[in-house]
């Protein structure tokens, strides 16, 4: 009796995981479907809640971060606070000088004179609206990017690159490239953080972080693009846009964390690059796989 219990359980065991085997196979199947006859380079990194699910497409390759290091940056800068050696109440000088009139900013728009902000509006800035100006604000307080750099490389984290700011990659196409990430070390980045299994910030900075990115104005057909309304996803974007010369674009990107009905969630990075498509088409890719992921997640939870 013990025998047949023993057998049955086993097959039992490996009907469940060749299951989980296939459904897999065909979310990655869906992917390739949704990327296969698009004319870009596409990067994906996609990890469960439970850290098991995991799937990613050139997940391997350098790709560039564009605004999506403004996420690297406000956790470096937190960490400082941390440490005491910031503060979100201190204040910090935006001059007129400093409101480069070729960058994305609604913080100029706000304060065209320029401001003395507490630390914290300026990171909300540089998150949720990601503003260039709040960004390279940041990069200053904390000695330029490649202090960025080093405080990963010191927690460890792999294949990230940080050497310049939002000034010099916005005046100069081919400097972007030196800013760059895999699609899993993004991920790896998201899934450390949210977990907080390293204590990398305090109780005060991991809420905070994550209510900017839960409330980033930017991408919304992207990640969120084609998942149901109201579904709640932390996230940050970074984009290019077209190069005039080449007509390609060089980055179009979402990393994020997405919440799930039940409560459950997975972390999903998706880099668009070196792409002839259009606009819309290069964020529908990203919309896509999202919802491709939102199906897969919920099937596997039902």
């Amino acid at each position: 009796m013990l025998r047949v219990f023993a057998l049955a359980t086993a097959l039992l065991v490996f009907l469940v995981s060749q299951t989980s085997a296939q459904t897999s196979d065909s979310l990655r199947e869906k992917i390739h479907q949704i990327i296969s006859k698009k004319d870009a380079t596409v990067g994906v990194s996609i990890i469960g809640s439970n850290g098991k699910d995991t799937l990613s497409i050139n997940g391997e390759r350098h790709f560039p971060m564009q605004s999506v290091f403004k996420f690297h940056i406000a956790l470096a800068v937190l960490s400082q606070v941390d440490k005491g050696r910031l503060s979100l109440d201190q204040k910090i000088k935006i001059e007129k000088k400093d409101l480069l009139p070729g960058l994305h900013s609604p913080l100029r728009e706000k304060y065209p004179n320029g401001a003395t902000l507490p630390l914290a509006e300026i990171i909300s800035y540089t998150v949720s609206n990601s503003d260039n100006v709040g960004c390279d604000a940041l990069l200053r307080l904390l000695g330029g990017p490649q202090a960025v750099e080093k405080y990963f490389a010191r927690n460890n984290f792999k294949d990230i690159s940080i050497k310049i700011n939002e000034e010099v990659m916005q005046n100069n196409w081919d400097l972007q490239f030196q800013n760059w990430t895999t699609p899993k070390a993004a991920n790896n980045v998201l899934e450390a953080f949210y977990f907080n299994k390293k204590k990398l910030l305090s109780s005060k900075s991991y809420d905070f972080v994550w209510k900017e990115m839960r409330e980033n104005e930017t991408g919304k057909n992207r990640l969120k693009g084609r998942l149901p309304e109201g579904t709640v996803v932390a996230h940050k974007t970074g984009s290019s846009g077209k190069n005039k010369t080449t007509g390609i674009t060089a980055a179009v990107n979402d990393i994020g964390i997405v919440f799930l009905p039940n409560g459950e969630h997975f972390f999903i990075s998706v880099f668009v690059s070196n792409s002839k498509e259009d606009s819309d088409t290069n964020e529908r890719i990203i919309a896509d796989i999202s919802k491709a992921a939102w199906d897969y997640f919920n099937l596997q939870r039902n």
